[in-house]
């Protein structure tokens, strides 16, 4: 009898050692591992492409710093003619910040992420640093002026504290297009009163002008003709603006120059006049102690709020300071923030700052001075 026709059948073994997907593979993990390759690969590229996008931020680091009682490429910070100066001893170190990015040049996400990681760097909006109805050139043209003005102001307040008469003099140097000053203020206009209040310096200005809601009101010389008129300020970031660049114009006993080329702002005003007065009294204010600082001053000797106060602290520990002086008002933003082996006092006054350094200077007890509470790190 002949076999049937076909397949022979397969044994019981033969079923246990070749399994049925041996026999017919099952496709699913290919595709699986090809879905996951693919993903990786979306997700490189994604992040690559991210690397390139432009963000809306800029981040602010510690810039240079700067002896006041030094020199920089350009020569003396300070220089004094015509009266009486001492040799000085430490540090009086003024504090910059430096910007990474601007409209031109906006930083990508991937630079933004990388300054997060960093307790130096604080990052801002693009608006904030770079106000949108300003152009670049604008921007630094503005900074330029402050810097100008901080300059004037530390030299009538180094000089009204050691005694000296000054005559001050605000004017306006500039209008900004599209603020609520133009067509009512010009360039050239000497301001004597705002809102009632006596105009010694750009800081009194400003004072003046936040404390009164609604309308300014400008009592100003112009061309020789003495007029009143009046600005109703705009709100931006927190300040009340009218929209022009005041100068300090100050007519001084003798010679006093500050040479500190490409920084721009007011924050170093503080310092400049703390420089000033140890040049010109005798003995060394810091007893060789090596001091950083930041603060705006007005000819009165008012020491004012600053930007960046965090990044400003880890530039004095880079340049070697040991103690540092911060306004008053700053001190929220200290808490919590002092690098390890920095003392930071607090000061509201060109008097404060003094009475500080001089207090260290002498190892005296310092326990007294005002301080930013619970602001040094371990």
């Amino acid at each position: 009898m002949s076999e049937p026709v076909g397949n022979p059948p397969i044994p019981p073994s033969a079923v246990r050692e070749h399994p049925v997907h041996h026999r017919f593979p099952d496709v699913r993990p290919r595709r699986l591992r090809r879905a996951g390759w693919g993903a990786l690969t979306a997700t490189a590229i994604a992040s690559l492409a991210l690397a390139f996008v432009p963000s809306p931020y800029v981040v602010e680091v510690p810039g240079p710093t700067y002896d006041t009682l030094g020199e920089t490429d350009a020569g003396p910070l300070i220089a004094i003619d015509g009266a009486q100066t001492y040799p000085t001893e430490g540090e009086l170190r003024l504090l910059t910040l430096a910007l990474h990015g601007n409209p031109e040049r906006p930083l990508s996400w991937v630079d933004v992420a990388q300054a997060y990681l960093d307790p130096a760097d604080s990052i801002i909006p693009m608006s904030v640093a770079f106000p949108p109805q300003l152009s670049i050139e604008e921007s630094n043209e503005s900074g330029r002026i402050d810097m100008q003005n901080s300059q004037q102001a530390a030299i009538a307040a180094a000089l009204l504290h050691e005694g000296h008469d000054i005559v001050s003099d605000v004017r306006v140097a500039g209008v900004i297009p599209n603020s609520p000053a133009v067509g009512v203020l010009e360039e050239g206009d000497r301001i004597v009163r705002v809102n009632g209040e006596t105009a010694y310096d750009v800081y009194s200005i400003r004072q003046a002008i936040a404390a009164v809601d609604g309308q300014t009101t400008f009592d100003i010389e112009r061309e020789g003709e003495a007029m009143t008129v009046e600005v109703t300020p705009v709100d931006e970031q927190g300040q009340r603006i009218v929209g022009i660049y005041p100068s300090n114009e100050f007519t001084f006993p003798f010679e006093v120059d500050i040479e500190l080329p490409n920084v721009g702002g007011p924050s170093a005003g503080m310092m400049f006049a703390l420089g000033i007065v140890d040049e010109l009294t005798p003995g060394a204010m810091t007893a060789g102690t090596e001091w950083a600082g930041t603060g705006t001053i007005s000819a009165l000797g008012d020491v004012g709020p600053i930007g960046g106060i965090v990044q400003k602290l880890h530039g004095a520990v880079a340049a070697g300071a040991s103690h540092f002086l911060a306004p008053v008002e700053n001190c929220a933003e200290v808490v919590g923030h002092v690098p390890a082996g920095l003392t930071v006092f607090a000061v509201d006054t060109l008097d404060d700052a003094i009475t500080a350094i001089e207090t260290v200077a002498m190892n005296a007890d310092t326990s007294t001075l005002p301080t930013c509470e619970g602001g040094t790190d371990s």
